[in-house]
């Protein structure tokens, strides 16, 4: 193997090589823009193209019919010519009669010629009629084919746009099972991680129960529900209102401990009439 050859290839190699690493890296959308715009200059080619067969068709019959009217002129010259060769021979005139000949023999050869392009150009406009018909046919058989791919085209934009999402979906899920780098934890361990607090910190309430902080705020809680009903209770006493249900059990209890403090153990009959005081005077509160 020569040297220049060795060279040759590995330029086609390193070319092919790029080709490929270009189309892997390139935005298939644009390289289908660029395809489309391909196409459309291709059929705009082939219009012009087509155009010229046309006008080539046209000119051949515009010759054809001037010619065929430059015949019909030389056929009647050619005719005159001899009918007035004739006349000037019966009258005997032969100098006149040979001229008329000779003019009658002049259009005869231009006939002969003028025919022999006729037929020429004859054929000039079968073919270019030929050539145009094709060129129409063509034209619009590309124009189809045009119009039937900028209809794929939009096919092919969805679908690159749905292929896309769903790589981008397929790269996101993906990720929620896996680690994405050295600094940033999994879905999984984070999942895992919270789950471990919540259940460590379920389990130290559980194992708490109630505490010292609880009983504070039920003591402090009691104690702020006692004074709203003392002042429940004043307000409607200043509204001249019966004690409530609540209110009336209430008193009830504080003139039974008072009695029994009143009596004290042992002593029933001496404390029986002091006892009944406070139970007036607290109706009389009421």
């Amino acid at each position: 193997m020569s040297l220049w050859t060795s060279f040759k290839r590995r330029v086609k190699y390193f070319t092919a090589r790029s080709d490929s690493r270009f189309n892997e890296r390139a935005d298939p959308k644009v390289q289908l823009e660029q395809a489309i715009g391909e196409a459309q200059d291709q059929h705009r080619r082939l219009k012009d193209q087509a155009a010229s067969v046309i006008a080539n068709q046209k000119q051949a019959e515009l010759r054809l019919n001037r010619q065929m009217g430059e015949y019909e002129k030389l056929t009647t010259n050619t005719r005159q010519a001899v009918l007035m060769a004739d006349q000037a021979a019966t009258a005997g005139d032969t100098a006149k009669a040979g001229e008329y000949t000779a003019a009658a023999e002049s259009f005869a050869n231009r006939l002969v010629a003028m025919e022999h392009e006729i037929d020429d150009t004859k054929s000039l406009v079968l073919q270019s009629s030929q050539a145009a018909e094709q060129a129409k046919a063509a034209v619009a058989q590309n124009a189809q084919s045009l119009q039937n791919k900028l209809a794929e085209r939009q096919k092919l934009l969805s679908q690159l746009d749905q292929t896309k999402m769903q790589e981008q979906m397929n790269t996101a899920m993906a990720s929620l099972g896996e680690s994405v780098g050295d600094d940033v934890p999994g879905f999984d361990e984070i999942r895992d991680k919270i789950e471990a607090r919540y259940a460590k910190a379920k389990g130290v309430a559980e194992l708490s129960g109630s505490t010292v902080n609880d009983r504070m705020l039920e003591i402090e809680r009691a104690s702020m529900n006692s004074e709203a009903q003392t002042r429940l209770s004043e307000i409607r006493t200043q509204l001249g209102l019966p004690p409530s249900e609540a209110e009336g059990a209430k008193l009830l209890e504080e003139a039974a401990s008072i009695d029994h403090e009143a009596v004290g153990p042992g002593d029933g009959s001496t404390s029986a009439t002091p006892a009944a005081a406070p139970e007036t005077t607290e109706a009389e509160k009421a």
